[in-house]
């Protein structure tokens, strides 16, 4: 049975946190092949995602959303990202996935003690990442993702 708050499938927001503009485009890609609809908002860095999230720019941060993040980024990499969210007493529940180049242990070991849904590399996915992504938006439809308002807390 559905909570009166969970939102449907397709208004849960996909929060793209990608500096390399080849890689953005090959995620929407992959997405608009696999058919998911759900929108993806991208961001080039942490520190940008993390301002939008917290509400502190002039949109208003969906109430159910994904982070997919690179590692590897200026200003905020997607590690410091994850860690920030962790902390927030409000956004500490959120959905992670790191996509990323780094096969780099201490990226893994790091991301994975911030309870990262999911560690995978870009390389690894390949010619399998439209399916990949058809996966993952199953996920999402299936879980009931916490519903996060930083106007008024957590809620679920």
């Amino acid at each position: 049975m559905m909570s009166s708050q969970a939102a449907p499938a397709q208004d849960v927001k996909i929060i793209l946190v990608e500096d390399d503009d080849g890689d953005a485009k090959a995620i929407r890609r992959a997405f608009s092949k696999a058919r998911i609809a759900n929108p993806l908002i991208r961001f080039r860095n942490g520190r940008e995602a993390l301002s939008f999230l917290k509400g502190e720019t002039d949109q208003d941060p969906p109430l159910q959303f994904v982070v997919l993040s690179d590692i590897n980024m200026p200003r905020m990499s997607g590690i410091e990202l994850l860690e920030a969210l962790r902390d927030d007493p409000t956004l500490h529940k959120t959905l992670f996935f790191v996509l990323t180049t780094s096969d780099d242990e201490r990226d893994i070991t790091a991301a994975y003690s911030n309870n990262v849904a999911g560690y995978i590399l870009k390389s690894q996915a390949g010619d399998m990442f439209i399916e990949l992504m058809t996966v993952m938006n199953n996920f999402w439809r299936i879980v009931e993702l916490p519903i996060i308002d930083v106007r008024g807390g957590a809620h679920g």
